[in-house]
């Protein structure tokens, strides 16, 4: 891909144009088809792979590809994408190189024990997991970087909370569709031991189809700005060190308040990891009672079933909860907002412990949805307004850092701990990530949002 030539000074800075909702509404709307994947993953990645023969203490293992490959490809593609100019523009191309790729996976995952058996399959589809995350990733950061490209900063909590909308839109429907297949349409939802249900599988195809189609939506009803029109507006951008080396000094030189950031998100993400994980042997044991060996039943399948509707509850909730966001945060500041938000999801984990049916789940994904959609919002809308000039899409990937690394040290030691310390009982890992989450938004109040500050000098 041909880098984009500089042609304009920094000094000759044009006005960054406001866009309108409608704009602001199909630049973001491929994230829509990206989070429908990534709910059709969440919900179901953990009963598949058990499927195949996964233990519950393997779990978190296996979901490491995800954080490994995040935090290898998203900022390289972040480095790239900010170099980049053809005829698709200056992200666009790696959202359809992403979601490509990500088709094929999702076409793929749920039938890798319809062609293996045993070990092999719980092997192959590992595999096209870590494929499925990889490809997730190249899509999913340039997405973060268009948003703050195309935004003056008085938008961007505006463009990061619409992103949220269509994100909670994407994975409610992706959530529940395996079940509404099943129950609405008749589609079987059993199958034999090592193999997955029927409604899963067409869910993983229909996928597929949303996705791409949502992709393209971005690509051909959106505009960037030309490489000259963006210098103007961003400022030259400074590439002092050679080719894949720049990431490494960025990474040195990156701004006080992504530092700052970073804790936050480190306790958020390693919550929200175990969330994804444990959930489903969580409810499978804690609410349906069943035992630990129990990964194959009817029963087992319909708890990984309810799992995927209370997954869609709080990604519902976080759907409307992303439209308030910006006037919250305009009367109450970011870091206020984050950190209610926070507590409140906190608060949902650790209620789950307490369920005594699994229709109080419902209410317990309240609290998750308002943590969902400001964890995808307003760290974003935080960190945008700290990162130098022409170096969106390097620092957008490079933040990405904090959200694989805690995903990682929950990845390694999250299964053993599990096994070891809580008797293979998954719901103590949720209560963990609750108190983890509330420890988040302790964390929010040390940061400082440069943007806020400036605002109120200003005054």
């Amino acid at each position: 891909m041909n880098s984009a030539p500089h042609t304009l000074d920094a000094t000759s800075h044009s006005k960054e144009r406001s866009m309108t909702f409608w704009q602001i509404w199909n630049m973001s709307f491929g994230f829509l088809g990206i989070q429908f994947g990534f709910a059709l993953q969440n919900g179901n990645a953990s009963a598949i792979l058990q499927n195949f023969g996964a233990h519950v203490e393997e779990l978190s293992w296996f979901w490491l590809v995800a954080p490994l490959t995040g935090m290898i490809v998203q900022p390289i593609i972040g480095h790239y994408s900010d170099r980049t100019w053809n005829r698709l523009g200056r992200r666009k191309p790696y959202f359809l190189i992403g979601t490509l790729i990500c088709c094929v996976a999702l076409l793929l995952l749920p039938n890798s024990g319809a062609f293996f058996i045993g070990k092999t399959a719980l092997f192959i589809g590992a595999m096209f997991l870590m494929l499925m995350d990889a490809s997730i990733n190249v899509a999913m950061e340039p997405f973060r970087a268009l948003v703050a490209d195309n935004l003056p900063d008085k938008q961007r909590t505006l463009g990061f909370s619409i992103q949220t909308f269509l994100i909670g839109l994407g994975a409610v429907a992706g959530s529940w569709l395996p079940y509404i297949l099943a129950n609405f349409f008749g589609v079987s939802a059993s199958a034999p031991a090592g193999q997955v249900a029927d409604n899963v599988i067409w869910s993983f195809y229909i996928g597929a189809v949303v996705f791409l189609g949502a992709i393209l939506v971005t690509i051909l009803f959106s505009r960037e700005y030309p490489p000259a029109e963006y210098e103007a507006i961003h400022g030259k951008a400074d590439h002092s060190s050679a080719g894949l080396m720049e990431i490494f000094a960025d990474f040195k030189r990156m701004p006080r308040t992504m530092k700052q950031l970073g804790l936050v998100q480190f306790f958020s993400w390693f919550a929200l990891f175990s969330m994804w994980v444990f959930t489903t042997p969580a409810i499978a044991q804690h609410i349906f009672k069943l035992p630990v060996s129990d990964t194959s039943s009817d029963t087992f399948r319909e708890a990984g079933a309810w799992v995927g509707i209370i997954f869609g509850v709080y990604n519902g909730i976080s759907a409307i909860y992303a439209l308030m966001l910006p006037s919250i945060a305009a009367r109450f500041g970011r870091k206020k907002t984050h950190a209610f938000s926070l507590i409140a999801g906190g608060l949902g984990l650790i209620s789950m412990y307490f369920a005594p049916n699994k229709e109080f789940l419902l209410i317990s994904m309240i609290g998750v949805g308002l943590a969902w959609a400001s964890i995808l919002a307003m760290p974003y809308a935080i960190l945008a307004g700290s990162i130098p000039s022409g170096k969106m899409g390097v620092y957008m990937g490079i933040f990405n850092f904090f959200i694989t690394f805690p995903q990682i040290v929950n990845g390694v030691f999250g299964g053993p701990v599990v096994k070891a310390i809580y008797n293979n009982q998954a719901i103590y890992a949720i209560v963990l990530a609750g108190i983890f989450m509330i420890v988040a938004a302790i964390s929010t109040f040390y940061v400082q949002d440069a943007v806020a500050i400036n605002m109120k000098d200003k005054r």
